[in-house]
């Protein structure tokens, strides 16, 4: 897999750094200010702007946890931020054009950058699915296969616990796709047709809403009702705790830089493998299958390659120890790859999880394969 140069490497962490500062800039205007309020124990960020009507309290917005030193950095900071819309764009440009890192497609990038725009990450919410995978070549410093890339479709996440306690959120869904794509619809969830977990466009592009299902299986297919997002459900997934817990920051290559929240890499890879042995055979299923295990096994050995398979590592033994249906999973897709590609991963990984201290054989990996 060949690496990004230094100087490319650089420059992206100059783009995400200068897209975080613009956003930020575009959300908290100088007329507010930042106030800290503890909930629960814990101390939150929000941001106060007069109301503009005599006698009524200020707006108060959702910021983030204190505890964050990007965000923390920013309320210091903020009055300061510049927006330089023009030279990222260029960043942007050119990562494409002579580092070869992909961007989505134009649809994808108008998306993800609209709900942006609307508070989506900023409440906490995750890009998920293929449309995230397009940041990991930056975020790792290499080049990874175009082909696993395509996808007519955007996901996005979030934690049931979060949209309810946040206390804020976006403005209705339908409208913000709507501003992208006018034919944006609502598709009623086949459980209870009162509810919209996912929205299509003439086109055929949809765009779904997930949430953890870490309930009873029996309930996994009932939409779950998400204050946060302007009147959008979301469908509970099995699994998809594992994937959006810690979140990491990138910017998607689109525009001027999509800031975004996504899964972090190793959990990324570690969720493919589980999903990739369960899709149900139906209509493209098995392609789907496929693709899951192309993007985890793709992203595996680009993690031992760079020397970040202790991440891995942990990631995976996590799951391991989730459980059998887990374990069955993770062994089943291991099984599924190619000869080659399969004993370079599970190398790769049994000598990671032995240099943290545990033994390979106890998460079905033979020591020294």
């Amino acid at each position: 897999m060949k690496r990004l140069d230094h100087t490319d490497q650089t420059l992206y962490s100059e783009l995400a750094q200068r897209s975080l500062d613009a956003r930020f800039t575009a959300d908290f205007p100088t007329d507010g200010r930042f106030v800290a309020v503890t909930v629960k124990g814990r101390r939150y960020w929000y941001f106060d702007r007069p109301s503009g009507t005599a006698g009524q309290p200020p707006v108060r917005t959702y910021v983030g946890p204190a505890d964050d030193p990007d965000i923390c950095t920013r309320v210091e900071t903020f009055k300061d931020l510049k927006a330089d819309v023009r030279a990222r764009r260029k960043i942007v440009s050119t990562l494409v054009r002579e580092a070869h890192l992909p961007r989505p497609d134009p649809t994808a990038g108008d998306i993800v950058a609209a709900l942006e725009r609307a508070g989506f990450f900023r409440l906490r919410g995750v890009l998920v699915g293929t449309v995230a995978f397009h940041v990991y070549a930056a975020i790792l410093g290499v080049r990874l296969p175009n082909g696993v890339m395509q996808t007519a479709d955007a996901d996005f996440a979030q934690f049931h616990s979060i949209s309810v306690a946040v206390g804020d959120a976006l403005p209705p869904v339908l409208d913000v796709l709507r501003a992208v794509d006018p034919t944006f619809r609502e598709v009623p969830h086949p459980a209870d047709s009162r509810q919209s977990t996912r929205f299509a466009a003439r086109s055929g592009y949809q765009v779904e809403f997930l949430t953890p299902n870490t309930g009873a299986a029996d309930h996994g297919d009932r939409p779950a009702v998400m204050p946060a997002l302007g009147g959008a459900s979301a469908q509970p997934l099995r699994f998809l705790d594992f994937l959006i817990h810690r979140p990491v920051r990138a910017v998607l290559l689109h525009g001027a830089g999509v800031p975004v929240l996504v899964p972090a890499p190793e959990r990324y890879a570690v969720h493919k493998l589980i999903v990739g042995s369960r899709r149900r055979i139906d209509q493209d299923g098995t392609a789907k299958a496929g693709k899951d295990r192309l993007q985890a096994s793709s992203l595996m050995q680009a993690m031992l390659e760079v020397r970040q398979g202790d991440a891995l590592a942990e990631a995976y033994t996590e799951a391991w120890q989730r459980g059998p249906a887990w374990r069955a999973a993770l062994a089943e897709s291991l099984r599924s790859l190619d000869e080659h590609r399969a004993a370079a991963i599970a190398g790769g990984l049994a000598a990671a999880i032995a240099s943290l201290g545990d033994n390979p054989g106890d998460f079905g990996l033979a020591a020294g394969r």
